[in-house]
Formats: structure tokens, C-alpha cells, sequence
């Protein structure tokens, strides 16, 4: 017993030490007003619940649109207005576009070669410029080898409702939407389709695994105690991230033989892995007179990311989408009428469509307003600037609250209601992040790397289900009603999957 009371007095004599070593340079500094915080937990009670985006929205009603909160030892800034995130991701992004990785995410390596966690530095630039030139940008994907991939991708969905609708079953739709994003994601890297059961595996990857790497941690509001693991969070994550890494290993070893036995170069598929290993043969990456040094480690991680970037995102959004219409009768008779006469008998929507197709972009866009698929964007500060005469310490975690800015009453008219009208009457509204009224993908040197697929996918998705299918809710859903609670993870997902019933039209 003594020596466990030994024990606990050093601890909290170590979080204590912590705690007031952090507050000592707080009497020569102005940092933005926030709650008062408790010894050694800080403000961790103000945001103890699932989902910190409501938290710090109604915190921020108090304390004003640029706040400090202590969680831990971790000094946090929250911007939840317009012009607070301008300031952020603009004025001052140059200084303020640095990441502090959640801990987890430093297993087997993950976060030295990730493009969402690393500084914006050399390394970095190399993965965004890689993912925009070989896959994401919108020459790639209006090209010959990847247009055909997403056309694919959609009719591919599209059959998969038909099958469950002649079947009488219900579609999931956030399930079938993933699926088809998956099996895209992967022919792109890997010119090959996803099976049944490894498509699984990565849902839960990219649905549960990365939402518990995420998850509140000791490790990462007290830096200092990270070594220990305490909750266990990074031994977890570490035994998904290896399947997945071992899943993208095979493929990485299947083409380097391919290669080889084609003679070198030969054995060509012109897709992802083939460009990261033509420069890891060269040993190198030139970027900005920097070298960078692409291997296995930096491959798969790569990869990871990439598949990541925006299969949830997508997915996640056409559910919520569908949510919001299947509730609004009036909404979906509208866009079901526009679909239909701008594409008479044709299957599917695609992008050559999508500018003929107003009310549809405002569907799309005021789902990603009421429900902003990553609600919180965190940034660290790499040195120290001041914004509207507050002291934005070097260090500090720098979060941008989308969904507070996209809710903001002096901004948006009955910001609660889903009303596609208000982007009818504000067509220049785009995701482009130059209107910061409006960032659903961010904004600045940060803004989401998928974006041009977004774009795409999203209304491609949501257009082709509509235009072929009518939907309606299982009885019980009816009685009952949608339930519209949220889920926080990598992206905001609905609680409880939406099962609906599919007619072919």
C-alpha cells in the first residue's frame, strides 16, 4: 500500500509539475479568453463527450469566436467564426499549418511518413505533389485511365442496389456508397479490384480502427506520458495498421516480381504503386532541391493515407444526404425532376452533367454544411503569431471549427434546417475554401487532398441513386423516424446506418 501511494503521489506530482510549468509564461503572454481550467486536467470536463464539436460551439458562444482551452498540458486555440478561420488558414497558414498527430498514430512509423500529420516541410510536399500528379488531380482523373475507373465505381454500386432491391432486402447506403469508393481507391493504386472479405477488412479499418486512434487519449493531452500507453490506444491501432500494411505489402511484392520477371521495367500497370516504385528504384524523390527517400515504409504509408482521403468522406456524405432527403419529400421530387431532364435515359451522372445540374450541387453542398463530414480541422502553431491581439502560442494545437462556422446564426439563416435553396441563390459558393463562410474541405496549403475526386463522386453518387431508384423507409424507420445522431471518427458518420428500401424506376 505504501509503495502504491509513492507511486500515485509522483504521478500526480509529475502532472502537476506539468501544469504549472505551462502556466508560468501565460503571465507574460495574452492568450484568447476561454473557461478557467482545473488543476492538471485543464478543460478536459468542458469537452467530455463524444461530440467536441458541439462542445466547443457552445463554449465559443461564451468566450467569443476565438477561445483557449488547457486539455492537460496541450494548449488549445479554437476559431469558430468566418473571419477567425481566414486568419488561420490564410492570413496566417504559413505559420500555422503544422500538425500535432494524435499518438496513435506514431505505430510501426505511420505518422513520420503520413501526408495528414507531417510538417509542411519537404516530405510533405513530396506526398501531396505525388497524390495530385499520379492520381488526384483533374487531369488524371478526366483521363483515359482513370475516367473509365470511376465510371465503373458507380454503375458497380448501381448494381448492387438493383441486386438488393430485386432480393427485397434493404440497402445500407453508406455501406454500399464505401464499397464502391474502396473497390475505386484500390483499382487506382493497384489496377485491381477489391474481393468481398478485404473490402470488409478495410471498412473496419477506415470506420472503426482509425476512430479509436482518434479517440480522447492520455497520451496526447499529456505528451510527456505517452511512452506508457496507458489506455492501450496505440497497441490497438498498431495491430489493425499492420493487417493493412501487410494487405498493401502483397501487392507491393506481387509487382516487384511482375516487374522482374518482365525485365526490369516491364509488366507495366501505369497506376499508383508503379510510380512509387519507379522512384523508389531511383532511390529518391527531388522536391524543392530536397531528397526524399521513397521505400517500403514511405510506400505504405502513403498508400494508407490515400485510401483514406476520401472513401469516408464520400461515403459518409451521400448517407447523410439521403437522410435529409428521405425526410423532405419536396426536396427529393425536386432534384428527382431536374435529374430527369437533364438526363432523360441515360443510367448514371457524370461529371460532363454535374454543371447542368444546380439543384443537385445544392443538395450536395448544404449536406456538407449541416453535417461537415470533419467537423474540427487541427493545426499547430510553429511559432508564435499574434491574430486580432491574441497570442497564438508556438506549440499550440490550432483548431478550425468547420461545424460551428457552418452553424453560425449571423452567417446562415435557420443555420439548423437543410434547405438547398439558400446555394440556389448563392451559386458562387463552391468547396474551393475561398469563401470561409463555406470550408468543407478546409482551406489554405492543408485543403483536403481529395477534393477534386469529392467533387466528382459525390454528386455523381448521390445523382445516379436517385435517378434510378426511388427510395422510402422501412416501416419501423417510419414510426420511428431517422435517427440524425452523430458519430465522430476520422469523419462524422451517422450513429445508426441508414437502412432504406430501394424501387428501380
Amino acid at each position: 500500500m505504501a509503495f502504491f501511494l509513492v507511486c500515485a503521489c509522483s504521478f500526480l506530482s509529475i502532472l502537476l509539475s506539468f501544469y504549472v510549468f505551462q502556466l508560468l509564461p501565460d503571465i507574460r503572454r495574452r492568450l484568447p479568453p476561454g473557461p478557467r481550467s482545473l488543476p492538471v486536467i485543464g478543460n478536459l470536463l468542458d469537452v467530455a463527450n463524444s461530440l467536441p464539436h458541439r462542445s466547443l460551439a457552445h463554449l465559443a458562444q461564451r468566450y467569443g469566436p476565438l477561445m483557449t482551452l488547457r486539455l492537460g498540458t496541450v494548449v488549445m486555440i479554437v476559431a469558430s467564426s468566418a473571419t477567425t478561420a481566414r486568419e488561420i488558414l490564410q492570413t496566417h497558414n504559413a505559420t500555422l499549418a503544422g500538425r500535432n498527430p494524435p499518438d496513435a498514430w506514431h505505430a510501426m512509423g505511420h505518422a513520420a511518413n503520413s501526408v495528414f500529420v507531417l510538417p509542411p516541410r519537404h516530405k510533405w510536399r513530396a506526398l501531396r505533389r505525388i497524390g495530385t500528379e499520379r492520381l488526384l488531380s483533374p487531369r488524371r482523373l478526366d483521363g483515359d485511365v482513370l475516367r473509365p475507373l470511376l465510371r465503373e465505381a458507380i454503375l458497380g454500386m448501381l448494381h448492387q442496389v438493383l441486386d438488393l432491391a430485386a432480393s427485397g432486402g434493404t440497402v445500407e447506403v453508406g455501406c454500399a456508397a464505401f464499397a464502391a469508393m474502396a473497390d475505386l481507391q484500390w483499382r487506382a493504386m493497384f489496377s485491381s479490384g477489391l474481393d468481398e472479405a478485404t473490402s470488409g477488412e478495410m471498412h473496419v479499418f477506415a470506420r472503426e480502427a482509425v476512430a479509436f486512434s482518434l479517440k480522447p487519449n492520455v497520451s496526447d493531452f499529456f505528451p510527456a506520458l505517452a511512452a506508457a500507453d496507458l489506455q492501450s490506444v496505440r497497441r490497438v491501432f498498431t495491430r489493425h495498421l499492420a493487417r493493412v500494411y501487410q494487405l498493401i505489402d502483397q501487392q507491393i511484392d506481387q509487382r516487384r516480381h511482375d516487374r522482374e520477371a518482365a525485365g526490369g521495367g516491364g509488366a507495366r500497370k501505369d497506376d499508383l504503386l508503379d510510380a512509387m516504385l519507379d522512384m523508389e528504384e531511383q532511390g529518391k524523390d527531388d522536391v524543392d532541391d530536397s531528397l526524399v527517400n521513397v521505400n517500403r515504409d514511405f510506400i505504405r504509408s502513403f498508400l494508407t493515407d490515400i485510401f483514406l482521403a476520401t472513401i469516408d468522406t464520400i461515403s459518409s456524405t451521400v448517407e447523410w444526404a439521403m437522410a435529409e432527403l428521405l425526410q423532405d419529400q419536396r426536396i427529393m421530387t425536386t432534384l428527382q425532376q431536374e435529374l430527369k431532364m437533364v438526363l432523360g435515359s441515360k443510367t448514371h451522372v457524370e461529371y460532363s452533367d454535374i454543371n447542368q445540374l444546380p439543384y443537385l450541387q445544392a443538395v450536395v453542398k448544404e449536406t456538407l454544411r449541416v453535417h461537415a463530414v470533419v467537423p474540427l480541422v487541427p493545426n499547430k502553431a510553429e511559432a508564435t503569431v499574434e491574430i486580432q491581439g491574441y497570442t497564438i502560442p508556438k506549440g499550440s494545437t490550432v483548431l478550425v471549427n468547420l461545424w460551428a462556422i457552418h452553424h453560425d446564426p449571423e452567417v446562415w439563416t435557420e443555420p439548423d434546417k437543410f434547405l438547398p435553396e439558400r446555394f440556389m441563390q448563392h451559386e458562387d459558393i463552391n468547396f474551393q475554401g475561398a469563401d470561409f463562410r463555406f470550408i468543407p474541405f478546409s482551406a489554405g496549403r492543408r485543403i483536403c487532398l481529395g477534393l477534386p475526386l469529392a467533387t466528382r463522386m459525390l454528386h455523381a453518387m448521390l445523382g445516379s441513386l436517385l435517378h434510378r431508384f426511388e427510395w422510402t423507409l422501412p416501416l419501423d424507420v417510419k414510426e420511428n423516424g431517422v435517427d440524425m445522431s452523430e458519430k465522430l471518427g476520422l469523419t462524422m458518420t451517422m450513429a445508426t446506418p441508414l437502412q432504406v428500401i430501394a424501387k428501380p424506376r
